[in-house]
């Protein structure tokens, strides 16, 4: 695989990964057309044990977006994992040293993201968890390591930061923050690295 197919998996795929820009920086903080938030009525029936707690539907997540080179994702079992309204933003600092947000919705993301997990393959998993409670709300920072084949060396690790929900009858993922591990920003100890 040459780089410039890594960088574009890297941006686009995971929840791991950092890449070009998706919008201009004036744009980022302005919602898009493709942004435009699905109502809960528009929401797929999640499986119930996806949505039960914190660890099954960080899982769920995981799960969704892994699998080999030509496999179609389950996007309706991703959306459903989403409440409506929500954001996946990767955080990439480019060659001048300037990080900035890269703000998708869940579409955008899905759009962006499936024809790169189709055609590379992809794998994510967790390597380690911490969470932080308060109320019907929860933060975790959830390590992960990125792949093409299952069982390969990582080709990215970075922390995804998971911002859940529960409304009193199952998780919903708010947002995922996430930023990749690079030379001069490896993950700290205390998040396992």
């Amino acid at each position: 695989m040459d780089l410039v197919s890594l960088r574009k998996l890297t941006v686009f795929c995971a929840l791991a990964f950092a890449g070009a820009p998706l919008q201009s920086t004036a744009a980022q903080s302005a919602p898009a057309s493709s942004q435009t938030a699905t109502s809960a009525a528009e929401t797929p029936a999640a499986r119930t044990a996806d949505v039960a707690s914190m660890s099954a539907i960080i899982d769920a997540v995981y799960d969704v977006i892994s699998g080999p080179k030509g496999q179609k994702r389950d996007w309706d079992r991703m959306r459903s994992l989403f409440v409506p309204g929500a954001r996946l933003i990767s955080a990439r600092t480019g060659e001048d040293g300037v990080t900035t947000a890269h703000v998708m919705s869940v579409e955008d993301y899905i759009r962006l993201g499936d024809p790169l997990l189709k055609k590379d393959g992809f794998f994510e998993r967790e390597a380690h968890r911490t969470e932080e409670h308060f109320g019907n709300i929860a933060q975790v920072f959830s390590t992960y390591e990125s792949r093409h084949v299952k069982d390969a060396e990582p080709f990215q690790r970075g922390i995804n930061s998971f911002q859940l929900l529960f409304d009193g009858h199952r998780w919903w993922v708010v947002t995922i923050y996430w930023q990749g591990e690079r030379p001069g920003l490896p993950i700290p100890k205390q998040y396992g690295g």
